[in-house]
């Protein structure tokens, strides 16, 4: 591995992009991690709450905004990473919103809602900008901000009614359907060749490299490489395991990933890497009935020796 783990992880922590170089096979790979994404949510109303929660799970930094105290609060939204409590226009402000922002304006009401977009139009352009609210509402403002001289296309870049149709009723519903659009834009681009050098897989396991990186016990890391077929995961899924059996992160679960994993343990204090190829096609896959087809191979490699 080209670049150190602690570097590696010191890069994440302060929002750095960073990547892992090896070497399978008689190819260099590239395993990129990049920082986590930015959602703001501009309004802290009750469909905030869900959308905050399964956002992060998603690996989105979640901003959130409100100016009511009894909203923006940290007992709220345990799972934001910065919680805001400000006039909305002031707060946008500060933010500083850019092209790798994703902003949903979730507010109480179309008064406020006019102020944010206000806000950011058309001088701000974030990946993703939508808006809560019905079609008839909608169009009602849109029309009083283009009167005020917001072009009519910077108001067409906003996703609106907010989220991908799916018949959503409830908060929780609505909320799935706003991050359903929301990895709808953040996939778009999404090259999801598996053969390349580039590998698919480019988010931070923060828990695996605190695992990699926090203790001295001796380890194996597994990192999936290429893929071919219907696989659990993608190239650039990690996983590792220590001395103790304890594990961290995935490369698809299942019979496939024990087998990787034994092969591991046995290569931890030796000081060596090695490639394996998992079978999805093969009978042990038929007999279990796996729904996954396909292979995956994964460079196995002890980090308990000193290179």
């Amino acid at each position: 591995m080209t670049l150190p783990l602690q570097e590696l992880y010191r890069s994440v922590l302060e929002g750095k992009p960073a990547s892992l170089t090896f070497e399978a096979e008689g190819t260099t790979y590239i395993r990129n991690f990049l920082p986590m994404e930015r959602l703001i949510l501009l309004g802290c109303g009750h469909i905030a709450q869900p959308l905050c929660r399964f956002a992060a799970e998603l690996g989105f930094s979640v901003t959130v905004v409100d100016d009511r105290p009894s909203f923006a609060n940290r007992l709220r939204f345990p799972e934001a990473a910065h919680v805001i409590c400000d006039a909305f226009p002031h707060a946008i402000e500060s933010l500083d919103i850019n092209e790798t922002d994703y902003v949903a304006v979730i507010t109480r009401g179309h008064r406020y809602d006019a102020d944010c977009l206000r806000a950011i139009l058309p001088e701000l352009s974030p990946k993703y900008l939508g808006m809560i609210g019905s079609r008839r509402r909608v169009a009602g403002l849109f029309n009083l901000l283009e009167k005020e001289g917001i072009p009519r296309a910077a108001l067409d870049t906003i996703h609106s009614p907010i989220g991908l149709n799916i018949n959503a009723l409830t908060i929780e519903e609505i909320a799935i359907s706003i991050v359903a659009e929301l990895i709808q834009c953040r996939r778009q681009n999404l090259n999801r060749r598996s053969k390349e050098n580039i590998l698919t897989a480019e988010n931070i396991d923060l828990p695996l490299l605190e695992f990699l990186t926090h203790n001295e016990i001796p380890k194996a890391l597994m990192i999936v490489y290429a893929t071919s077929g219907s696989t659990p995961v993608k190239s650039g899924a990690m996983m590792a395991v220590d001395q103790t059996f304890r594990t961290a992160g995935t490369i698809g679960g299942g019979c496939g990933e024990n087998a990787v994993l034994r092969d591991a343990c046995r290569l931890i204090g030796t000081g060596e890497r090695r490639c394996v190829t998992i079978d999805l096609n093969n009978d042990m896959a038929e007999e279990e009935g796996m729904v996954c087809g396909g292979q995956m191979k994964v460079l196995i490699e002890d980090l308990s020796v000193e290179k």
